[in-house]
């Protein structure tokens, strides 16, 4: 017997720019508004397989996430049902993908896969930046992958309602993750190294001449 009548699951890495999308539209909805007990919103992170008991209970599900269409930064693609698995496939960005599609494999095959599905994703600008955030394209997207779930909720017949108080801690994994803190604290690309330091590159090929 399913408990849960909507799982919201953002999925990605914030630690790898525009990888974080999927998670930060869960976190803004559940800054936003407030949903029944019996909806569930998920940080599902890179998690993989550890995801499916969370599936295989939902009724409904929507997921947030960035996926490579070859399309233009920032544009939007929306799949639904029986589509959701072929464009999480489309071009594998990193492990977190492949993870998801063996969920919705694992699930099916067991025959509990959710009555619904929709992938509500963004073509990526940026990955590789340890540590950076959303580029422009994508974190403007933000709201309108929100409203794209809420008229999904509304189908599907799905209460909601704008929250009337704001939440003591913004972000699902606490205020340090919070992507306003993350990008005023974070160093900057050049004194992070974020995209490899060139000397330190040169120094350990000279270090490996060395040692040969």
């Amino acid at each position: 017997m399913k408990s849960t009548q909507l799982l919201i699951l953002g999925i990605g890495n914030i630690l790898w720019a525009d990888e974080g999308f999927g998670v930060r539209c869960v976190e803004a909805m559940n800054v936003a508004y407030q949903f029944g007990h019996d909806v569930v919103l998920m940080d599902g992170g890179t998690q993989g397989l550890y995801l499916l008991p969370y599936l295989v209970d939902a009724h409904r599900l929507i997921v947030f996430d960035a996926v490579d269409y070859g399309k233009k930064p920032g544009e939007m693609v929306i799949a639904k049902d029986d589509e959701v698995p072929r464009f999480m496939g489309v071009k594998k960005m990193s492990l977190h993908q492949t993870g998801f599609q063996e969920v919705i494999a694992c699930a099916s095959l067991t025959g509990k896969l959710p009555d619904s599905m929709a992938l509500i994703g963004v073509q990526p600008e940026h990955l590789e930046d340890f540590g950076g955030s959303l580029r422009d394209c994508v974190k403007t997207q933000i709201p309108t992958a929100l409203n794209i779930a809420l008229e999904l909720m509304v189908q599907w017949g799905i209460p909601y309602a704008p929250r009337t108080s704001p939440l003591p801690c913004r972000c699902i994994n606490g205020d340090v993750l919070d992507m306003d803190n993350y990008e005023t604290n974070r160093p900057s690309a050049e004194l992070a190294c974020r995209f490899g330091d060139e000397r330190f590159l040169a120094k350990s090929v000279g270090d490996l001449n060395l040692c040969a």
